[in-house]
C-alpha cells in the first residue's frame, strides 16, 4: 500500500484530510455532510478526514477510536462538537492540560499543554463501527505520527478497547516491544513498553474506557474516573497537572 511520506506533524495533517483511500467511509463522511443534523443545518461541515490536535512534541498521546459524524466530521477538529468531547476536554482542563474546559469548533482558541489528540481511523465510519480493512487501510497514518512524535512522547492514553487493539501492532511497526501474550484492554490497565532500538525511549501505556456516551451517561465511566487516568499518564509523561488525586 503506497502512501505520502511526511516528514512533520503539520504536514501529516495536511495530507490525512485530503485521504479518499477508504470508498464506505469517504461516501458516508460526505453523505452526512451534505444531509446534516437538523440542529447543525446552518453549519458548512467538515466532511473529511479529521487529522490529530495537537502540539508537534506532545508528551503525551490521547488515542481513541474514530471522528463522530456530527462532532469531528462537522467542525474537522477531534473530539470538538459532540459529547464525547465535552468529557473529555473537561478532564483536560479539570487536570490542567486544556487551557479551556470546552471545544466547540475549529476557532474557539482550545490549546493542550503536552498532549495530543489522534485516532486509528480518521474518517466518521457508519454506526461508529469501522471495519478491520478500514482499520488497517487507516494505520500508516498513525505509523507516521507515532514516528514523528517519537522524540517526545512518553506516555499513551488509548480510550477504549478498539483503539487498544488497533495500537498494539502500529506500536511494534513503530519501535516498541510488545509483550507476549498481547496485553489485553481494561480500564486502569498500565504497561511499559520497552523501545526496540536506541531511537526510541520506554514508553507507558495506560488503557481508559471511552468518553461515549454508553460508558459517561451510565456511570461507567466518571469525570474522577478519566481525570485521574490522564493525571497518571501526564506524570508519567513529565506534564505538570493540576490533579487532586
Amino acid at each position: 500500500m503506497g502512501f505520502s511520506v511526511c516528514d512533520t506533524i503539520a504536514e501529516l495533517d495536511t495530507t490525512v484530510a485530503d485521504c479518499r483511500a477508504c470508498p464506505r467511509l469517504v461516501a458516508w463522511r460526505e453523505r452526512v455532510a451534505r444531509e446534516k443534523r437538523a440542529a447543525f443545518r446552518e453549519e458548512t461541515y467538515w466532511g473529511r478526514p479529521v487529522p490529530g490536535f495537537g502540539p508537534p512534541d506532545a508528551r503525551l498521546l490521547i488515542v481513541g477510536l474514530a471522528p463522530a459524524a456530527h462532532g469531528g466530521n462537522r467542525t474537522g477538529r477531534m473530539f470538538t462538537g459532540d459529547r464525547s468531547g465535552d468529557v473529555l476536554f473537561a478532564a483536560l482542563h479539570a487536570v490542567g492540560l486544556a487551557n479551556q474546559p470546552t471545544s466547540v469548533r475549529r476557532d474557539d482558541g482550545l490549546r493542550l499543554t503536552g498532549v495530543r489528540l489522534t485516532a486509528p481511523v480518521h474518517c466518521a465510519p457508519p454506526d461508529n463501527k469501522p471495519t478491520p480493512d478500514e482499520r488497517d487501510r487507516c494505520s500508516h497514518w498513525l505509523r507516521t505520527e507515532l514516528a514523528l512524535l517519537a522524540p517526545t512522547v512518553r506516555a499513551i492514553v488509548v480510550l477504549g478497547a478498539f483503539g487498544w487493539q488497533a495500537l498494539l501492532p502500529v506500536l511494534a511497526e513503530a519501535g516498541w516491544i510488545i509483550p507476549r501474550p498481547r496485553p489485553t484492554f481494561g480500564h486502569g490497565v498500565r504497561i511499559t513498553l520497552a523501545p526496540s532500538d536506541d531511537t526510541r525511549e520506554p514508553l507507558r501505556l495506560f488503557g481508559c474506557y471511552h468518553v461515549s456516551q454508553q460508558n459517561t451517561f451510565t456511570g461507567r465511566l466518571t469525570p474522577a474516573m478519566l481525570e485521574a487516568v490522564l493525571a497518571d499518564a501526564a506524570t508519567a509523561a513529565g506534564l505538570p497537572t493540576s490533579a487532586r488525586h
